[in-house]
């Protein structure tokens, strides 16, 4: 099989792709191997050096499991589930090996690489799906200096040879990835071979010209993606930036929809991007690894660009070293929902490198149980009804997506003398109990206090008569609400004032002090905090509001203030 100047668009025909990459995998391994490397790009992915460590003690940490097995081949350890395989035949675990560094990891990636094109090499097994191909292929490429230093030449003959092939497999299946992120990875995946292995630039021009298709598609006029993960996002963003800067070295041109994408993304990642360098954890993202996405911004090709208003449906309001963002729009629906939460008006905020109120994460990497968990409103730093959720979750055949989300969400973002200001609210409630929720948050120009007031209402007639038949169902006269703040691990809480104030001692010794108006009861609680990068779910505690809406509305407010700096 082979293809013209031109790479065809995706197709939907799940069975044809799997039929036609099986008879790819054959072809491919029947071809002459490429001579050699005559580019390689900046190995600019970021691991972590104690995970490396780790694996060259026979330790693995893989897709939320940890196994211990310092005499077995990576190979033959006991698989617990799809995800760990998945990961496994990624080869992402290379750029922990590649940031530890030194003899016995490079001793350690040649060894786990042989083996691995003895065994599934010809085409076999479960590591040839494209968006897997795409994954491991770019990590071959990032690290192949530190692979191939130090190996005999026939080993590098033979890991060549095995790119070559995964290249040119690529090349004519990579549209059998998923829609979204594995599709922008396979893709990348052919620009780099193309640029880099010899025998292979009639790669490059046609997975350009894939890309700008891809990014016109996948990525919104807004510089958004349809799942409004910020994580998500920001995966997309490296992988056409690495393409770009790729492309440009060796001479080459993007496709312009691709150049346009660059700048849009990334100025929405300079808005979801909080003081401390992390991403702001909604809809199934996590912050990201430490100074990953200073990095790409840093290097990439992407023009600077300022983001006016919301950022992929997110509030940003920012001040002398204090960042609040906010989820100001509905969340996704559909197949874009699956990893979506229920996490409409929650907020986030950081003071300088510590963050304070967080939202409790994603938990997809710890199991079924904990990524429903990580999904609930009530794990959002927002208000919730009694027995209620602002959107809820619905099982079908590709998985639990969102159903009922809010409707209508408006937010407003302005800057006065006073501060910064956003002012949202939802529909999410209504049609259970007839009541809008809006917030008002204001950010104080020096940063050092924010103040919020949350706000039920029924505003039409129809809303009262919900309100007043779930009052019925209820048997009382007033519906139960709790607003919650999520605290981050470090930040320790103590209840002070007999109880109407709760202090906030973050690990720089800096003090910030949680006060509420006198609508509502303050409690601190546990809560939980989800970090894809940790083994297990960490303890941590919430500051909880409790009140109730009754005669068809409520109000709280409430006030978060520095107190003392580090």
């Amino acid at each position: 099989m082979s293809i013209e100047a031109d790479m065809p668009a995706p197709t939907s025909d799940g069975r044809a792709r799997s039929l036609m990459g099986r008879v790819s995998k054959r072809l491919s391994a029947e071809k002459a191997p490429a001579p050699g490397f005559v580019h390689l790009p900046e190995p600019r992915r970021m691991g972590s050096h104690a995970v490396g460590r780790q694996m060259t003690a026979g330790i693995y940490r893989l897709a939320g499991h940890l196994v211990q097995e310092p005499d077995t081949a990576i190979w033959d350890i006991a698989q617990p589930d799809d995800a760990f395989v998945a990961e496994m035949h990624s080869f992402i675990w290379l750029d922990d090996l590649a940031a530890f560094g030194g003899g016995p990891a490079r001793k350690q990636a040649q060894r786990f690489i042989a083996d691995w094109i003895d065994r599934y090499g010809d085409g076999d097994g479960p590591g040839w799906p494209a968006d897997l191909t795409g994954r491991r292929v770019i990590r071959w490429i990032n690290h192949a200096y530190f692979l191939m230093s130090g190996q005999s030449s026939d080993g590098n003959i033979r890991f060549i040879a095995s790119l070559n092939q995964q290249a040119r497999y690529l090349r004519e299946h990579w549209q059998a990835a998923p829609e979204g992120l594995p599709t922008f990875e396979a893709l990348t995946a052919l620009v780099y071979a193309g640029v880099s292995l010899g025998g292979m630039a009639d790669l490059a021009a046609p997975a350009c010209k894939a890309l700008g298709r891809e990014c016109k598609r996948e990525i919104d006029p807004g510089g958004g993606l349809r799942s409004r993960d910020p994580e998500e996002l920001m995966e997309v963003f490296t992988l056409i930036n690495w393409a770009a800067d790729a492309a440009a070295a060796t001479g080459r041109q993007v496709d312009s929809a691709h150049h346009a994408a660059l700048g849009r993304v990334a100025a929405n990642l300079r808005a979801l991007r909080h003081a401390d360098g992390g991403l702001a954890r909604f809809h199934g993202g996590g912050r990201g690894l430490e100074g990953r996405l200073d990095q790409e911004l840093a290097h990439g090709s992407a023009p600077l660009l300022l983001k006016e208003g919301l950022a992929m449906g997110f509030a940003r309001l920012e001040a002398q070293g204090t960042t609040v963002i906010m989820d100001a729009s509905a969340p996704p629906t559909g197949l874009a929902s699956l990893n979506a939460h229920a996490s409409t008006l929650a907020f986030e905020l950081t003071s300088g490198r510590r963050p304070v109120i967080v939202n409790c994460g994603p938990g997809a990497r710890f199991g079924g149980k904990w990524h429903r968990a990580g999904r609930a409103t009530q794990s959002h730093s927002t208000l919730a009804i009694e027995g209620a959720a602002s959107a809820q979750l619905e099982v079908t055949r590709k998985g639990e997506q969102l159903k009922n989300p809010p409707e209508r969400v408006n937010a407003d973002v302005t800057r006065s003398d006073v501060g910064m200001k956003v002012v949202a609210d939802h529909d999410g409630y209504t049609a259970l109990c007839g009541l809008t929720h809006q917030r008002r948050c204001t950010l104080s120009p020096d940063g050092r206090r924010l103040k919020g007031v949350d706000t039920l209402s029924a505003e039409t007639r129809q809303d009262r008569q919900v309100f007043d038949r779930r009052c019925g169902m209820l048997q009382s006269d007033a519906i139960g609400f709790a607003v919650r703040f999520h605290l981050h691990p470090d930040v320790e809480p103590s209840l002070d004032m007999g109880g109407k104030a709760v202090s906030l001692t973050l690990k720089s010794g800096e003090v910030w002090v949680f006060r509420a108006g006198p609508d509502a009861k303050i409690t601190v609680e546990p809560s939980f905090f989800l970090e894809k990068e940790r083994l297990q779910p960490r303890s941590t505690q919430q500051i909880v509001l409790t009140s109730q809406a009754m005669e068809y509305g409520a109000r709280v407010g409430w006030d978060l203030a520095k107190a003392k700096d580090f």
